[in-house]
């Protein structure tokens, strides 16, 4: 794996909800990466992104509002995250709404950053360009020396707010190692105990829980380490059906899980073992598959389930999806941490599998074996001739066949090569891809084989 050496800053965004933290959090990184909505509690869980300023690498830190209001759902949970990343957090940017002015919430959450004895920077935003005379005497009652009228939506002098901060730092914090992690996406249906998953694997409450459906709004990045190798497990919110959504969070929930999936090495489908492989479920395979990106079934709250035996399980469940039979499936409880240690290594397996390169002597010793076998089939008294067979990429393991009429290849004997293929190399949880290429010519590089 690539390593890089590189200095940053963490930054952490704090303030009470609906002031414009992520919509900030945004424009700074350069990427939507947070979902932002007027309604207030949209974001719950901290959210990290590494971004170059000018030459400084930058860590920012979005979290969720801190709130007065006790009738805010997950109020404690959302701000025990974001006490954890201003303890995190070398400088802060505390996010007020200039139009509200100072609120009980922000002379509370003033309170707070006061106690920490770190350099925090009050951003007043959603400040027009035509505005950036008002009268600041009101937000200095807080406490703080710099201010920075600033408009997350348009963009308006927010380099000159984070030129302040990097000024700050002349020595920069120690160099971080960063490495090129393994994406897992940790995805399901809600409440089926994703995030409590991530909290058990990390031994950590990292991202917020809750037996209310839809805690999780955002896709949350989780950085793990085991035997010495990076992850990044994903957080995702949980796929309602379509018909469903009747929100423009779950709307763009499901929008961020799928850019997940899309963006993972590996996906975790993390099922409810009472309710088992449901259609949604499939449709999440479907998709997994259809992306190239390997999967891993973790049936959770196993020790819920009386009268079944696992075995018959395995069966029951390899009989509703044909990709389902070649991934890695584990009964376990993200609760009690029963068989969550088993992941890992299922992780690093699929892994191994995701990049098996294999030579063309290989693949053609094994097509010659499969095709002794199973003789390929005739149409019109002509016969399939494969040629050779090459791997032309991995993640996922791609090959080219070279054939002599494609339309001689049945979708049947198609699906005979890939399972004979599994069964003589380590594929375990990985889509296959073949690619078939049309030619006459008997004299080829490789092998002829009838």
């Amino acid at each position: 794996m690539e390593k890089n050496s590189v200095q940053g800053i963490k930054i952490a965004i704090i303030g009470r909800p609906n002031v414009g933290k992520s919509a900030l959090f945004n424009r700074i990184v350069g990427r939507r990466q947070a979902i932002v909505d007027d309604a207030e509690g949209i974001t719950r869980d901290r959210g990290y992104a590494i971004t170059n300023f000018f030459g400084t690498t930058l860590q920012f830190i979005d979290t969720g509002g801190i709130a007065r209001d006790k009738t805010l759902p997950f109020r404690e949970s959302v701000k025990k995250q974001a006490e954890i990343a201003m303890k995190e957090a070398d400088a802060i940017i505390f996010v007020i709404d200039h139009r509200v002015g100072v609120t009980k919430s922000d002379e509370e959450v003033a309170h707070i950053l006061h106690t920490l004895k770190k350099p925090v920077f009050v951003a007043l935003n959603k400040v027009d360009i035509e505005q950036r005379s008002l009268d600041l005497t009101e937000f200095y009652t807080l406490g703080f020396d710099q201010h920075f009228t600033v408009s997350a939506v348009h963009g308006h002098f927010i380099t000159e707010m984070v030129q302040a901060i990097v000024d700050r730092f002349p020595t920069l914090p120690s160099i971080i190692e960063t490495v090129k992690a393994t994406r897992v996406a940790v995805i399901g249906k809600p409440n089926a105990g994703k995030s409590t998953l991530i909290n058990t694997l990390l031994g950590d409450e990292r991202v917020v829980v809750s037996e209310i459906p839809g805690t999780t709004l955002d896709s949350v990045d989780v950085e793990v380490t085991w035997k010495e190798r990076p992850y990044i497990f994903v957080d995702t919110a949980g796929l309602r059906r379509k018909h469903k959504e009747n929100e423009v969070c779950d709307k763009f929930s499901r929008i961020r899980t799928e850019q997940a999936i899309e963006r993972a090495d590996i996906c975790i489908l993390v099922l409810d073992s009472a309710a088992g492989l449901t259609s949604q479920e499939k449709s999440f395979l479907s998709l997994i598959e259809k992306e190239g990106k390997s999967c891993i079934l973790f049936f959770n709250k196993w020790d819920l389930v009386k009268g079944f035996r696992m075995e018959h399980s395995v069966a029951a469940i390899k009989k509703e999806h044909p990709f389902v039979a070649h991934c890695p499936i584990i009964f376990g409880s993200a609760k009690f941490g029963k068989n969550v240690n088993a992941l890992f290594p299922a992780v690093q397996e699929i892994e191994e599998a995701r990049s098996l390169t294999l030579t063309t002597g290989q693949l053609n010793r094994f097509l010659e074996r499969a095709v002794q076998r199973v003789h390929p089939p005739m149409l019109d008294g002509k016969r399939l001739r494969i040629y050779y067979m090459t791997q032309i990429k991995n993640a996922p393991p791609t090959f080219t066949l070279f054939v002599n009429f494609r339309s001689l290849l049945f979708p049947a004997y198609e699906r005979y090569l890939l399972t004979q293929l599994r069964k003589t190399f380590p594929l375990t949880g990985t889509p296959i891809r073949f690619e078939f290429r049309q030619k006459s010519k008997r004299k080829m590089l490789g092998v002829t084989l009838d």
